[in-house]
């Protein structure tokens, strides 16, 4: 069993993992700041049952300290790290992206040159499909991207490159998953489906960007967790792999299935579409497939079923 560090442990994701991990027997060490992009008494409560395992260990700290970074690897070996902190959300970074360059960019860097001081199995790095931009469809690990479309989206690109280099560089054995729409249990509460679920149950207007015709390959949590612990395992220098559903569902489709699942109708407020999205995001997950047995498992209608039952137990 491994001694793994997972960075945003805390969070929707990383909470997830860091059970899946000490579910299978792995010691685990969350690194979280709980900054406040979002309630982080959320994300206190999402590591309620880790902090009951004896091999789980919190620290909280941040990525940019990479005095907490150096210390951290001196007093414990650490056989794999698991990148998942970050600032999140496309819209958000178009007010301020030049701390999303801090966090993501030089956090990943800060990581990176703490791991090529100190041996590990793997480095994985979180990634996104907002670094496909506005591309052909399925996007695939082999296109060539284009520009970004948000400093997000810019911030996610070039985390990629510097864990390229330094797997070049430095032999460091890196797998970057590029995460597409996860949902589920915990999604951070600004997310499309946890927002319009909550906001439909409380009767109020749901704000509809565009004319409803937009599409993302939403992925429910347990497949991108699979996905995740496939990486961990993988033999390789340097891969890009897509996490996703591999089958695109249209905004107003997926307003439909969440007033089927939760017996309540939506109120919408059309809105213009806003700068930084994309018209569709859609996974081909042949290489994941091929390389880490990727095979997601939950549709739509399953997942939104599963994440309105698990809203209407956790909504006080």
């Amino acid at each position: 069993m491994k001694t793994v560090l997972v960075t945003g442990g805390s969070g929707f994701i990383g909470s997830h993992l860091c059970e899946r991990l000490l579910e299978t027997g792995h010691t685990v060490i969350n690194l979280d700041n709980f900054n406040d992009f979002y309630d982080p008494l959320i994300k206190r409560r999402n590591i309620a049952n880790a902090l009951s395992y004896k091999n789980y260990t919190l620290i909280e700290g941040d990525i940019r300290d990479t005095s907490l970074l150096e210390q951290l690897f001196k007093n414990r070996p650490i056989d794999v790290v698991v990148h998942l902190a970050a600032l999140a959300g496309v819209r958000k970074s178009l007010e301020n992206p030049l701390e999303y360059i801090d966090v993501n960019v030089k956090g990943t860097t800060n990581l990176l040159e703490i791991v090529k001081k100190n041996s590990v199995d793997k480095f994985v790095f979180a990634s996104s499909s907002s670094v496909y931009g506005i591309n052909s469809t399925p996007f695939r690990e082999s296109d060539s991207l284009p520009v970004q479309e948000s400093p997000y989206a810019a911030s996610k690109m070039a985390g990629e490159q510097f864990c390229r280099a330094y797997s070049h560089l430095y032999g460091i054995p890196i797998a970057a998953l590029r995460f597409f729409t996860v949902y589920g249990p915990r999604q951070r509460p600004e997310m499309a489906i946890h927002n319009f679920t909550r906001l439909m149950d409380e009767g109020k207007e749901i704000p509809v960007f565009g004319d409803g015709k937009s599409a993302r390959d939403y992925t429910y949590i347990s497949d991108i967790i699979d996905g995740i612990m496939a990486a961990i395992k993988l033999k390789c220098s340097f891969e890009a792999f897509n996490l996703g559903n591999s089958s695109p569902v249209k905004l107003s489709q997926l307003i439909n299935i969440i007033e089927q699942k939760s017996g309540k109708m939506a109120l919408k407020r059309f809105m213009p579409t806003q700068k930084g999205d994309v018209a569709i995001t859609w996974a081909d997950i042949s290489k994941s497939e091929r390389m880490l047995g990727y095979k997601p498992k939950i549709g739509i209608e399953e997942g939104i079923d599963r994440f309105v039952k698990w809203y209407n137990n956790h909504k006080s």
